[in-house]
């Protein structure tokens, strides 16, 4: 054949014409360099060169040209070119000459071609024959190839060998992207079972393999990189991986990201992605949209949702309707929805399916509700277990009451722990008492903050009296508990801080405790409020204070109206309340307005 000419009688043919007046596009100049490459590979192969041959058929054969490819590989592989022979596997593959491919892949591989021996590896492991398969992938990775050490490693993870990580690993460090999150993922399965050190050794690493995939566009690389940042705190960095991973597709990532927008006040752009996720079959993201509009009180649209995420196959949804239903007032519907979740093992819905039963009288059927739930591990279902068992009063119910209490306050549950400390104090074990009392104080409960105050006052000894100077008052950790359980709004507790502030002789802070427990109707609040502002001479208040503490039952108040009656002369009212003081005791404050009584009684008849 003859020789065509150079390049530059090429250009002048016109047969690469450029555009008249513009620069040819990027796309156009990689189009004339590649037909300049391969009429360079064709003028050489021409020549006799085996390599041009090889490549140019390997050109072809990435183009889709098998026909064209064909000729050339099977010439360059006549000649002993060990590339062309692993190309012509993959032509003869494509075509589905399988076995043929195979036998040029054997050829290749032997001659040290490391992208044969994968492929031949592969296809032994197509047909099932793993030692074949292993040998000829393990000779591709022991050259560095990074698809053999990866496809190695997915063999022996499946047969569940241990030098599986190592070839993982090797195929991550040759920049295999899959490779890389596989190995991140293994890592972090370890870190849940390892003691701390090595457990945040093994999240450090991994999060270093999932940055590398991530940052080679593997989406759920970026979805679990996104994860661990956010759980770090680092909120701004993960938002950025999850709106990588959704753009690229990753529904679980479009509903992290709506999450932190959520999270970040910005509900209307969290609804985008939300609904992004959802539309791809998230159930999660469909349950948040739910929720949104739930709150909103576009409840019709909100059961839409619940139904998508249960399609979805996400149990929540039954929960969620569940729930949306109960908050309407359907009862027979919640029941249904709670059961379905429940049996699915949703262990809220268990929980909220026998609070249902129980609020309707079904104590039998809703007592193995509450211990499916509880054994699931809900907090909640094992502390209502216990209130159920408390409930039933006998001994060996009290005692699998408290079992479930301290199951529930093992997990963190306040009220559950205020129950075993009170339980604690009546069996003497002051020691426990306290622990789970500091516990629920510590977890925002006023009773458990009152009760611990009261077991440190006990505790306490008597301040030692100053013969100089003026008396320092510093506060005691007891009185800090009667503050902050006062501060809750606790009766009791707002009494006794009125009273230590009366004692330091602060009866402005005093009344002020004392009126707001007694507004809140707390008996000896409004007794103690008026015996201050009676010491400050405002005895009318003080009788309008104490009217309230006698009408709520308090027997001391009542004998102090008496009095005060009395000495205004007013005796039959002061004969009243002396009756009032004697019925409601205690015995001394009933004897002393018995005599008063009977006293009034002589004048009024006299």
């Amino acid at each position: 054949m003859d020789v065509m000419g150079d390049k530059a009688t090429l250009f002048g043919t016109g047969r690469f014409v450029q555009p008249s007046g513009e620069e040819a596009s990027h796309g156009e100049r990689d189009d004339m360099g590649e037909a300049a490459e391969e009429l360079r590979l064709r003028l050489a192969a021409e020549t006799g060169d085996v390599e041009a041959v090889s490549v140019l058929g390997a050109m072809l054969l990435r183009r889709g040209d098998l026909d064209g490819a064909e000729p050339h590989l099977r010439a360059a592989t006549a000649a002993g070119d060990r590339a062309a022979a692993n190309n012509l596997g993959v032509l003869l593959h494509q075509r589905g000459y399988a076995e043929e491919a195979a036998g040029w892949w054997r050829i290749a591989a032997v001659a040290g071609s490391a992208a044969a021996a994968h492929a031949l590896g592969r296809h032994h492991r197509e047909r099932g024959d793993e030692p074949a398969a292993e040998y000829w992938l393990r000779q591709s990775a022991e050259q560095g190839h990074a698809l053999g050490a990866y496809a190695l490693a997915d063999l022996l993870e499946h047969r569940g060998d241990v030098g599986a990580e190592h070839w993982m690993r090797a195929a991550a460090e040759c920049g295999h992207r899959e490779a890389a999150y596989r190995l991140a993922r293994a890592l972090d399965r370890r870190a849940g079972h390892e003691e701390e050190t090595a457990a945040d050794n093994a999240v450090e690493e991994a999060e270093q393999w999932y940055r590398q995939a991530a940052a080679r566009g593997h989406r759920r690389a970026a979805l679990h990189l996104g994860a661990i940042l956010e759980k770090r705190g680092d909120l701004k960095e993960a938002g950025r991986w999850y709106l990588t991973s959704a753009k690229d597709g990753e529904a679980r990532a479009a509903c992290a990201l709506g999450f932190l927008l959520r999270d970040a006040g910005d509900t209307e752009s969290a609804a985008v992605w939300w609904l992004r996720a959802a539309q791809e079959g998230d159930g999660n993201a469909a349950n948040a949209l739910g929720a949104l509009h739930a709150e909103r009180g576009e409840t019709q649209t909100a059961e839409r949702w619940y139904r998508a995420a249960l399609d979805a196959g996400d149990d929540n949804g039954a929960y969620n309707l569940g729930l949306l239903c109960a908050e309407q007032g359907r009862t027979a519907q919640a029941e249904q929805w709670y059961r379905r979740a429940a049996y699915a093992g949703h262990r809220e819905a268990a929980n909220a399916l026998a609070i249902l039963l129980l609020q309707g009288g079904d104590t039998t059927g809703a007592e193995p509700w509450f211990s499916k739930a509880a054994e699931a591990g809900s907090v909640d279902a094992a502390f209502n277990l216990g209130i159920l068992y408390a409930g039933r009063g006998t001994e060996q119910d009290a005692e699998m009451a408290l079992r479930w209490y301290e199951r529930a306050a093992a997990a963190g549950h306040t009220e559950a722990a205020l129950q075993v400390g009170i339980a604690r104090l009546r069996e003497g074990d002051e020691q426990e008492a306290e622990r789970h009392l500091r516990c629920a104080a510590g977890g925002g409960s006023a009773e458990a903050a009152y009760r611990l105050a009261t077991l440190l006052d006990a505790r306490r000894p008597p301040e030692p009296a100053h013969e100089l100077g003026e008396v320092v008052h510093e506060k005691t950790e007891c009185e800090e508990w009667y503050e902050r359980a006062a501060s809750q709004g606790h009766r009791r507790a707002q009494v006794r801080v009125g009273m230590l502030a009366a004692a330091r002789g602060d009866v402005v802070e005093a009344a002020r405790w004392y009126r707001a427990a007694a507004e809140a109707g707390s008996r000896n609040g409004a007794f103690n409020l008026g015996l201050l502002l009676a010491r400050e001479g405002s005895e009318p208040e003080a009788a309008v204070w104490w009217t309230r503490a006698a009408d709520a039952g308090h027997g001391r108040a009542a004998l102090r109206l008496a009095l005060v009656y009395a000495r205004r002369g007013e005796l039959a009212e002061g004969q009243k309340w002396a009756d009032r003081a004697v019925a409601l005791g205690p015995a001394e404050v009933a004897e002393r307005a018995g005599r008063l009584r009977d006293a009034l009684r002589e004048e009024l008849s006299a």
